[in-house]
């Protein structure tokens, strides 16, 4: 019966080891990634007139996102650069010497006429240089969350994409300044404060490029 539950706590847990390979991976934007707006309020009946108010659309009214539940396309455009370089030496040096001349009181007579010299040297050179160039173009449609007391609209959203061997997953969120974005509803990623960018994907694929569990460990403790 032991033997039994144990097979089946080891088949649990290869299952649910396989079943994380394809997990949605965790994710820093601004939650939640969608929401619904509020629901529009009853219609009133009609009264027979022409004009209805709850049927009131202003005539010179554009289509930019202003209200919580409203979509905004974010074009990324983001793309950095930084570069940095170090240069160090040292020298130091240090001589020595002296010797014991002939002298009727030196105890040992054989170390009369011995020469002593010491010699010192120590040269550190060191040079060190870094560069990192990021590209990220695209885009993706986001969804307002959050319209703060000054106006400005917090949008966060994910694409997702399931290919032949696992998913891939692009997050965003961020505060929008409703005078950058555009007539056609949307606005440059460099526009955008506080933004969270995410380019992550699952599968086995992506695994194989992820150090394991137990390896981290070593490298951790391990003081080589």
């Amino acid at each position: 019966m032991n033997s039994a539950r144990r097979i089946v706590g080891v088949a649990a847990l290869l299952l649910s080891g396989c079943a994380s390979i394809y997990s949605t991976p965790p994710t820093v934007v601004h939650q939640p990634m969608s929401v619904r707006p509020e629901a529009a309020p009853q219609m009133p009946p009609a009264n027979g007139a022409i004009y209805q108010a709850s049927m009131v659309r202003p005539l010179f009214e554009d289509r930019r996102a202003r209200h919580v539940g409203d979509t905004l396309t974010i074009n990324l455009v983001e793309r950095n650069t930084a570069q940095k370089a170090a240069n160090s030496s040292a020298t130091r040096g240090s001589d020595v010497s002296g010797g014991i001349t002939a002298a009727s009181k030196v105890p040992l007579a054989g170390l009369a006429g011995m020469n002593l010299q010491a010699k010192v040297d120590s040269d550190f050179a060191g040079k060190g240089a870094s560069a990192a160039n990021n590209l990220f173009n695209g885009t993706i449609t986001v969804t307002v969350i959050e319209v703060y007391s000054n106006g400005n609209l917090l949008v966060s959203g994910e694409k997702q994409m399931a290919l032949n061997q696992g998913s891939e997953f692009i997050r965003f969120s961020g505060v929008v300044n409703p005078n950058t974005v555009t007539t056609a509803n949307s606005v440059q990623s460099i526009q955008v404060a506080d933004a969270r960018i995410e380019y992550k994907g699952s599968g086995y694929i992506d695994e194989t490029n992820t150090m394991g569990w137990l390896q981290r460990f070593f490298m951790n403790v391990l003081p080589f």
